[in-house]
């Protein structure tokens, strides 16, 4: 890296600046909004920039796109370019630099142990002028302080008195996006995958910069290009040459590439008759593919691998183990210093095992026996994804074998596009969980971020909820999932309420009319979207396939783990599955403690009631109500909670442009409809199960249960 690369901006107070009046926006611009501030901010910071450069080395494109940046911010917060100046520093300027320059290792910060992605914002003083400086030790880590000051300054927060330092807790920060060669996104509800295969390599759409720089603004460093339902043609050379393209636009924003591979490729385009990992053709194979790919991308991520789940094949059509399978292909990418993440999400149809155990089963006894360089992708929980879900036995389970945690960013059972329902709540909760691995205190977090372990390789993967549709993510409110996701990834430990709130000022301005508003919605929405759907700890009771809509009546699909009533097993005397002792026994998977407080219908958290026990109908809660008192009045309360978040929705008619609000307006009447619809074809269904009336003034369905069974969608979006 050249000696050093330091750009100023200065800015100075400056008064009489109006505001803009309210316009209509599309959301295309997410949280990077680069608006002028509110006149009262304004009047406190009003602004005028200028930009110096040191001596800069023009290979260091990161922070080049640190420096354009903060010129386009500036430019947009003031209404005019930033004028470009020489050596001299400027009074009040911001500077960026590396701990290469010596103006900036003069300042002794503490970037020693901040690694080559942690960056510091501090108040200083260079050849005796006042100024803030963004430092870090690599062009990448200037990058993400840059963002990190930019979003400073966009919510209103001045430039006085600065001292921020930050670093990631995890090493990969990565989205996987379930994105078909043919443009369908499997879970997908925002339009047709943004990669255009058939315009690869040779066209290269803006949006391809535009989401690098949005990742990069919430420290995601990682992308895996294609669906874990891989096919082979993404390994082939087209493909190799597409996937190499997109690489040289996400490079400069510290974004690595990686691919989902198939594990039949071998087969399916190599030619041979076996993929079996332990055979030296497979395994020269594998490596001659690496190589293939290293030539064209050489800094290429490594592979996910889903095998042995949903069909999928893997090491275990061979009678080989799933630590077998990913050492062979770890082999292949390690002389690169790629990596191999194993998916663990796993269940077999021939296995009659609670489909909850199953993972746990694989994987715990192969603990310690993973390469160095393979990390293992364990779902926050152990089906699939739900609206709540008891954090993963396996978190806590296998100190030898790193593990990194994987969320789903696109809504697939949480209402798709339309139900406002954000998921910090969901990923706070998981990760702070307690498993007892090493006593009180190991949460989920700690296990991740390789506290508790000493794990070196450490993760974190979204499911990416981004397509085509201007807004990228389907609605205003889902851009709020991706966004912190990444701020999580960044920080396991960061507080959803919090984001919650740092996001509706970047996106809807630092406006106290606004705010407060906006975070009670958010907060409130995730666990109204559990009352209506999967109260007290019941799971997968959509509708099959698309997941859309209510189907805990399902029961006559191929494989018993794929229906409704396999989870719920409601009949005449109660609800719930027991995963205690006396049914499948998945609590022993949990540490002692954690299996002790599960174990017991007492101690276990109603919110997870269901989930391991089969509880009577007629039996007490702590509310003082039935279990089926309580269990309709949830439903019923979740329909409220969404009425409520429109209300208060409508009350910001004032203060959010025309376009944003009235989409928001429109998705959140549509999900008033379909969670009343929840809720009543839910409690038709139970009522007919559990031979019981609705509790008095409770409202009657408004259908029969067996209009509700006969609804069907046959073009829902994301299958």
């Amino acid at each position: 890296m050249g000696r050093l690369i330091a750009w100023c901006a200065a800015l100075f107070l400056t008064l009489g600046v109006l505001p803009v009046a309210a316009h209509a926006e599309d959301g295309y611009d997410l949280w990077l909004r680069y608006r002028p501030l509110p006149a009262d901010i304004q009047a406190r910071d009003r602004v005028r920039a200028t930009a110096v450069v040191f001596d800069v080395d023009r290979h260091d494109i990161p922070t080049l796109k640190a420096v354009d940046e903060i010129e386009r911010a500036l430019e947009g917060m003031l209404g005019a370019a930033v004028p470009t100046y020489g050596q001299a520093v400027q009074a009040n300027a911001i500077v960026l630099g590396t701990s290469a320059e010596p103006r900036i290792k003069a300042l002794n910060l503490p970037l020693g142990q901040l690694g080559t992605e942690g960056y510091v914002i501090r108040s200083a003083t260079i050849d005796g002028k006042p100024v803030t400086v963004v430092a870090a030790n690599s062009g990448v880590g200037v990058l993400y302080g840059s963002f990190a000051l930019i979003q400073h300054l966009q919510r209103g927060l001045g430039l006085d008195r600065l001292d921020i330092v930050s670093a990631p807790k995890l090493k990969l920060r990565l989205l996987n996006h379930w994105d078909n060669l043919d443009r369908t996104v499997e879970r997908g509800y925002a339009g047709q995958s943004i990669w255009d295969w058939w315009k690869l390599p040779d066209f290269r759409e803006p949006r391809y910069t535009d989401y690098a720089r949005a990742n990069a603004s919430i420290g995601i460093n990682g992308t895996v290009l294609n669906n874990v339902n891989a096919k082979a043609d993404s390994l082939t050379a087209p493909y190799i040459a597409k996937a190499a393209a997109l690489a040289d636009v996400f490079r400069p924003y510290g974004i690595k590439v990686y691919l989902s591979a198939r594990w039949s490729a071998p087969i399916e385009i190599g030619g041979l008759r076996t993929a079996d990992p332990l055979d030296p053709q497979v395994a020269a194979w594998w490596k001659a593919k690496a190589d293939e790919i290293y030539r064209a991308i050489p800094d290429f991520g490594g592979f996910l691998v889903k095998a042995n789940s949903e069909g999928q094949p893997g090491p275990q059509d061979y009678k080989r183990n799933h630590a077998e399978g990913a050492n062979m292909l770890a082999a292949a990418v390690r002389p690169h210093g790629g990596i191999i993440m194993w998916r663990a999400f796993v269940y077999q149809h021939e296995n009659p095992e609670d489909r909850a155990k199953q993972a746990y089963d694989d994987f715990k006894p192969l603990d310690g026996k993973f390469a160095d360089n393979v990390i293992v992708q364990v779902k926050n929980g152990a089906i699939d994804f739900q609206p709540r879900e008891p954090f993963h036995p396996l978190f806590g389970a296998m100190p030898k074998t790193p593990l990194m945690m994987e969320f789903q960013i696109t809504k697939e059972y949480l209402g798709m596009a339309t139900h406002l329902a954000y998921l910090g709540p969901l990923y706070e909760e998981v990760l702070q969980a307690d498993t007892f691995a090493k006593g009180k205190g190991s949460t989920v977090a700690r296990v991740i971020e390789g506290a508790l372990d000493g794990y070196k390789l450490t993760g974190m993967a979204g499911v990416a909820n981004i397509g085509t549709d201007r807004d990228w993510s389907g609605s205003t409110f889902n851009q709020a999932n991706w966004f912190v996701y990444g701020r999580m990834a960044w920080n396991p430990e960061a507080s959803a309420k919090q984001v919650s709130g740092e996001w509706s000022e970047l996106t809807f301005g630092p406006d106290p009319a606004i705010t407060p508003a906006v975070v009670n919605i958010m907060t409130a929405s995730r666990e109204a979207v559990v009352n209506y759907m999967t109260p007290l700890g019941l799971a997968h009771l959509m509708a099959t396939s698309h997941h859309f809509g209510p189907g805990p009546w399902v029961k006559d699909l191929a494989r018993p783990e794929w229906n409704p009533v396999y989870y719920h097993k409601a009949d005449r005397n109660g609800i719930g599955y027991d995963r205690t002792r006396t049914g499948s026994d998945a609590v022993a998977q949990y540490a002692p403690e954690v299996a002790r407080m599960f174990a017991d219908v007492k101690t276990t958290p109603e919110r997870d009631l269901l989930w391991f026990h089969h509880v009577g109908w007629d039996d007490r809660l702590k509310s003082g109500k039935t279990l089926w008192d309580e269990l309709v009045a949830r439903y019923t309360l979740g329909v409220g909670e969404v009425a409520d978040m429109h209300r208060a929705w409508r009350t910001l008619a004032p203060h959010i442009d025309r376009e944003r609000f009235a989409k928001t307006d429109t998705f959140l009447s549509i999900q008033q409809k379909e969670a009343q619809w929840w809720r009543d074809a839910s409690l038709a269904y139970w009522t007919s199960v559990s031979g019981r009336p609705l509790p008095a003034g409770e409202t009657a369905p408004a259908k029969t249960l067996p209009e509700y069974e006969a609804i069907s969608w046959p073009y829902e979006p994301g299958r």
